[in-house]
């Protein structure tokens, strides 16, 4: 999800297997035929005692058949949890620190710490495999022609049957932002958009699972003409390079300049223009928290921004670059669809009464996780716009408006969310698609 800084200077927002080798011991063949004989011959002897000349009948037992592993359907029904039975989920893809920190990676202190904390990467690594089941089938079925409403439901229906929701303890982790051509962020449907799916439409998918609050935030760009396969692609490349860039005592400048030298390598040619692709200077990364999608870290994807903060270990870090062929800066604009409480912001007296049962149902289904109006729909919520307003005018909740570049422009997003282990830095949400 992305984060926006309104500030354009600093702060601008396997387990290895070892296989075991299995000596057989050599059978002498003379002696074992010997046994033979010598079993055949008792056997003989004990029927003759017997007075049966019938051979004794042995029962069959009846082989139970071994239930085979569930797979997941399409669409995406079964819970993760009855996939992986052992409740132990895949590592992400790791790298080990550079320079300064490469003893981490053999440390038998940090490597502690880790054992310490495996419950809390194991929640992580659940969420990630959620969204990695939800968006195979999601890139698989978006088809131009359809609604962003259908598209929006189809990957949150998804991914609460997939996590297996279970109020605050597992599900949504924000709304599913389906953002089209020269809006880059922050935009679902509303109740009653008519928008639909075209084939020369550029949608931002950018969607969140979390597992006790442990939030996935990963994001990857649909196109299906093909025109715009390089926009599409300098995303993913700065993306990476930011990934590279970020570890322990890494400057959030540096991640920026980083990101920001891939883009300058980029252009694309539209309808016979050349566009240079720029970084959208004041969208960012960020650090994420329990319930928390933007904690206290924004992470710059431009060059010269100052921010000489450094990240930390143990730190959840949104990677997220986006790019435009406009002027490669957004502002607020549209109907607002996302909304968050303000986990900053303690006791508000409030005197419409219709604002407080709001913010009750609010803390009961969401906490501080981000949500929309089709959210309140859903769980029964009914006349609650000047309710939602004055909560907002209040500071109890924030809004999230769209954030647009020029109109007629073109933006593309990639994100992942990695983890700075103790050892080694962890890219959660990784998988075989980007």
């Amino acid at each position: 999800m992305a984060n926006e800084v309104k500030e354009t200077t600093a702060n601008a927002a396997t387990t290895n297997n070892e296989n075991t080798k299995v000596e057989d011991k050599p059978v002498n063949s003379t002696t074992a035929n010997n046994e033979n004989k010598e079993n055949e011959a008792k056997e003989g002897d004990n029927e003759q005692g017997n007075g049966s000349s019938a051979p004794s009948k042995k029962k069959k037992k009846n082989k139970k058949k071994k239930k085979s592993p569930k797979t997941q359907t399409e669409p995406p029904t079964v819970p993760v949890a009855s996939i992986f039975t052992s409740h132990v989920y895949p590592e992400g893809e790791t790298h080990e620190y550079r320079d300064d920190n490469l003893w981490r990676t053999t440390s038998e202190e940090k490597r502690a710490a880790e054992r310490a904390s495996e419950d809390d990467y194991n929640d992580m690594r659940k969420a990630a495999e959620v969204h990695r089941q939800v968006r195979a089938y999601a890139q698989k079925a978006i088809k131009p022609g359809m609604s962003m409403i259908e598209i929006a439901e189809l990957i949150e229906n998804g991914t609460r049957a997939v996590v297996d929701e279970n109020g605050l303890e597992a599900g949504i982790g924000f709304p599913t932002g389906v953002s089209l051509n020269h809006c880059a962020a922050h935009y679902t449907p509303n109740a009653g958009d008519k928008t639909v799916l075209s084939y020369d439409d550029v949608m931002k998918v950018d969607f969140g699972v979390h597992v006790k609050g442990r939030i996935i935030d990963s994001a990857f760009t649909m196109n299906f003409n093909p025109k715009f396969d390089k926009l599409v692609e300098a995303a993913k490349e700065a993306t990476y390079a930011g990934i590279k860039e970020a570890g322990i005592d890494v400057r959030l400048c540096d991640i920026g300049a980083a990101v920001h030298e891939v883009y300058d390598s980029y252009e694309i040619e539209l309808d016979g223009k050349t566009y240079d692709i720029k970084p959208i200077r004041n969208l960012n990364g960020h650090t994420i928290e329990p319930y928390k999608i933007h904690a206290g870290k924004s992470v710059p994807i431009i060059r010269n921004s100052g921010d000489e903060t450094k990240l930390e270990e143990g730190e959840q870090i949104a990677i997220e670059t986006f790019c435009s062929t406009g002027r490669g800066y957004v502002v607020e604009d549209g109907e607002c669809s996302h909304y968050a409480r303000n986990a900053d912001v303690g006791f508000v007296p409030l005197r419409l009464p219709r604002a407080k049962s709001l913010l009750a149902t609010i803390n009961k289904s969401f906490g501080t996780l981000p949500f929309c109006r089709r959210y309140l729909d859903r769980i029964g919520e009914q006349k609650y716009l000047m309710g939602l307003r004055n909560l907002v005018s209040a500071g109890v909740v924030t809004e999230y408006p769209p954030l647009v570049d020029t109109k007629g422009c073109y933006t593309a997003q990639l994100e992942h969310t990695i983890l700075l282990r103790p050892t080694c830095k962890e890219i959660l949400s990784k998988g075989d698609d980007y």
